[in-house]
Order: C-alpha cells, then sequence, then structure tokens
C-alpha cells in the first residue's frame, strides 16, 4: 500500500510540474505565427506518404465551430493504379494524428494497405494535432481554443470530415476509426449522425465505456484528477511533445535497462506484434496535442463507468448546458440495427478493456446479427491493431473483406 501512494505521488508530482513547464516554456505545438507557416508546408503528406512512392493530397476541412482540420488523400495505388473502390476514412485515436496509419512498412500500414487493394483513402487529424492548429478566429495560444472535448469532435470533427468525403467523391464511404476514433464515432452514430454518409464502419480497439480499464496509468490519472489539476493550474492544452514531457521521455529512455517499446506497452497494455524500430519513429511523429477537457471526460468515464457528454460538475452548469442537472447519456442501443459495423478488440489490451468490450456488445446485443462482425484476437493489445506487423493477416484482409460486402 505504501509502495501504491509514493508511486502514484511521484506521478501526481511529476505532472504537475510538467503543467508548470507547459506554461511557461513553448513547445513544438505552439510555435509563433511566422514558424506556423512552415507547419502548413510540411505536412503529412509529405513526411510520410510521398517518402514511400505514393500520391498524396493535402486538404483542409471547417467544422462548423470554425476549427481548420488537415485531411490527406492518397487516390492512388503505389503503382498509380487509380482507386476503383469506394472511399474509406481512417480516424485516429487519442494523442495521436493521422500520420499512424502510414507510420508502419507500406504492406504493414493500414493507409497504403488500403490504397494497394484499390479504395480512395482518406486520413482525418482531429484539432489540436499538429498540421491540424488552425481557426477562423482563434489561435492555440487561446485558452477558448482548447474548450472542447471528445463530444465536439463527435459533434462537428467527425461530421465535417465525413461530409467532406462525400461532397470530394460523390459516393458514401467506409469509417475506420481507432480507439478515441471509435468513441466519437460510437457516440454519433447513437444520435443518428453521418449514417446517411456511410456504408459501414470498422471499429478497432472499440471504446464506448471505460470503467474496467486496466491501464495503471490510465487508472492513476483518473483517480487521482490530474486532467482535472491541469485545468485549474491554467493548463488547456494537453501538450506531450511540450519540453518538460519530451525532457522527460527522453530521460526515461536513457536509464539503463529501460525499453521505450516496454514504456508503450505500459500504457496501452503488451502488444505483442510491434517492431521495436518503431519506438524511434513513432516518438518522431507522435504523439499530439489534445485538450486538457478531453483528457478530464476520459478521466470521468474511467471513475464512472458510463458513457455521457461532459460533466461540469455542477448542476448549475450542466442545467445551463444540457437544461438538466445531470449531462445527457449516449445510449448505444439506439444505434441503428441495420449499420453495419465490425468491431475488432483483443485479450492484452488495457485501454479497451474486454470486461469493457463485453459491456459495449451487451449494449448492442440486439443489433442484426448479419449486420455485426465481432473479432476477437487474444494476444493483441491496444497498438497492435495499428502498428502490429503482422495487422495485415490478422485485421486488416478480413477487413477489406468486410467492406466488399458493403
Amino acid at each position: 500500500m505504501a509502495y501504491t501512494i509514493t508511486t502514484n505521488l511521484l506521478i501526481f508530482l511529476c505532472l504537475i510540474s510538467i503543467s508548470k513547464a507547459v506554461r511557461n516554456l513553448n513547445s513544438i505545438n505552439n510555435q509563433d505565427e511566422s514558424s506556423s507557416l512552415l507547419v502548413d508546408q510540411v505536412g503529412i503528406c509529405s513526411l510520410l506518404i510521398e517518402t514511400q512512392g505514393y500520391t498524396c493530397e493535402e486538404h483542409k476541412v471547417t467544422t462548423e465551430d470554425g476549427y481548420i482540420l488537415n485531411m490527406q488523400h492518397i487516390p492512388k495505388s503505389h503503382d498509380g493504379t487509380k482507386a476503383d473502390k469506394p472511399p474509406v476514412l481512417l480516424q485516429h485515436g487519442l494523442l495521436m494524428d493521422g500520420g499512424s496509419w502510414v507510420l508502419n512498412a507500406p504492406d504493414e500500414s493500414l493507409g497504403f494497405v488500403l490504397a494497394d487493394n484499390g479504395f480512395d483513402v482518406w486520413i482525418a487529424n482531429t484539432r489540436g494535432t499538429n498540421y491540424s492548429r488552425g481557426h477562423t478566429s482563434l489561435s492555440p495560444s487561446d485558452p477558448a481554443y482548447w474548450e472542447w472535448s471528445w463530444d465536439e469532435l463527435a459533434t462537428y470533427d467527425l461530421p465535417a470530415s465525413i461530409q467532406f468525403v462525400r461532397n470530394q467523391t460523390g459516393q458514401n464511404l467506409h469509417y475506420v476509426g481507432h480507439s478515441l476514433g471509435t468513441l466519437i464515432a460510437f457516440s454519433a452514430f447513437s444520435k443518428g449522425q453521418t449514417l446517411n454518409m456511410l456504408r459501414s464502419a470498422v471499429l478497432l480497439s472499440p471504446i464506448a465505456y471505460l470503467g474496467q480499464v486496466s491501464s495503471s496509468f490510465a487508472r492513476v490519472g483518473a483517480d487521482f484528477f490530474l486532467g482535472e489539476t491541469l485545468y485549474w493550474l491554467g493548463v488547456h492544452e494537453f501538450a506531450p511533445r511540450g519540453e518538460a514531457v519530451a525532457g522527460l521521455l527522453s530521460g526515461i529512455c536513457k536509464t539503463p535497462g529501460v525499453d521505450c517499446f516496454d514504456l508503450m506497452n505500459s500504457f496501452t497494455g503488451p502488444n505483442c506484434c510491434m517492431n521495436s524500430s518503431m519506438t524511434g519513429k513513432f516518438l518522431e511523429h507522435e504523439p499530439h496535442s489534445t485538450s486538457t477537457k478531453n483528457m478530464i471526460h476520459l478521466a470521468q468515464m474511467v471513475r464512472s463507468g458510463t458513457i455521457t457528454m461532459y460533466d461540469y460538475g455542477n448542476i448549475y452548469d450542466n442545467k445551463k448546458h444540457y437544461g438538466q442537472l445531470t449531462p445527457p447519456v449516449y445510449d448505444m442501443g439506439s444505434i441503428p440495427k441495420d449499420f453495419p459495423m465490425y468491431l475488432s478488440y483483443g485479450g492484452l489490451d488495457e485501454l479497451s478493456d474486454v470486461q469493457d468490450v463485453k459491456t459495449l456488445l451487451e449494449s448492442v446485443k440486439d443489433h442484426d446479427p448479419s449486420k455485426l462482425v465481432v473479432q476477437y484476437k487474444e494476444g493483441y493489445a491496444h497498438a497492435d491493431f495499428v502498428f502490429g506487423v503482422n495487422a495485415r493477416e490478422v485485421v486488416y484482409d478480413p477487413m477489406i473483406e468486410f467492406f466488399k460486402n458493403y
């Protein structure tokens, strides 16, 4: 017990010191106006996609609430053959950006695998990530820029991205989400949003409930209200690539006997199938910022075991925002029963925990069985679904067969 308390206290103090440093130091995510122009010129296309020999286009998508999102389009296979299958939109997870879909080798990265199978590939990037920091009136240096949680990602970012692809292609599309990308999809689907523009949805490491999360880092952060503490200190941007956090990770990685590949495992579960050489490339391009409010919202899910809108913490603010004393619930059972979904989860995943996935599956038990495919991979953890060297054979090939039905 004493060891646990000491460990939790050290983590708590560490994050407090990080929060102070983030407020006082310029991170690569909080650059001045002159350097932000360079960010617009160098993006995922030039850094990760064109370098592998693929054609890539950069697009801008503006949400209804004024956020300007970056999107990548891979219209052809590696050999230059134009896509002849429907569009697919890829939505990344928490603290990631769209680059996560193309970080591995071409025969291992879902973005490239889909393109080489003839699909028209579109890659979404949520607000606050390195190349989606634009706004029609706000700057990332304004606290108001960061006043959002995954509620807004489900209400604004996801519909805007899907609508953009629908407008550009004239076709309904397939959707693939990982982790947070599944949470915002489930939430939108439960309200009937975007379904008229989609053919199907693939949800990897599906998250709708977090009450049974077994990741010690996630659990400690939620139980000690660390997100709330950062917010109270005035840290509205949760910037894992800020100087303080980067220095912390660098120091840990240099400690004898510490493997940074295992550091990722400690967050996500013991990933079976990631190449250890991925660590350097991952740290070069990931992770990305999100809002502190978003981290608070996720922590609320861990503590409560429910899936609701953001809880403002008192009946007065909840009443002001929602017209009721408690935040509204996202009802997973209201997802249309005939909407095609493919859910794939892992037995070693400590973020999308097996017990939470079972809760989700129970909530959609009345779904048309011919329109719901559930894949369970006993040896997979959270990151394997995106970075696993064997994910093509284990997950992507069956996914493509699923797409062919719709």
